[in-house]
């Protein structure tokens, strides 16, 4: 996949995400977590532009993952707040673009 844009962020704290990244349908986004972190990292997608976050999946552990959007939306990771533990998550998703 050759990836278009990219938002990147250290976690060392609750209510911290990466910036929204716009994905169009049928597009492949990459995401990324490593590290060394206890708590859960969501990733979220939106289709008002982030006013409206909907979780999609949940992480415990440091991993690698393909999404693929079924339509146009607004993709980000992060940790809720509630959700953090200790340690230094480092997030990152990119995209192909639109």
């Amino acid at each position: 996949m050759t990836v278009k844009a990219v938002a990147s962020v250290s976690a060392g704290a609750q209510n911290t995400f990466t910036s929204w990244l716009p994905v169009a349908a049928g597009r492949r986004a990459s995401m990324s977590i490593s590290g060394t972190w206890s708590g859960v990292v969501h990733f979220q997608r939106s289709f008002d532009g982030g006013a409206t976050p909907l979780d999609v999946e949940s992480f415990t552990a440091n991993g690698e993952r393909t999404y693929v959007a079924e339509e146009g939306s607004s993709i980000r990771l992060g940790i809720k707040t509630g959700n953090y533990t200790s340690g230094t998550a480092l997030l990152r998703v990119g995209t192909q673009g639109n």
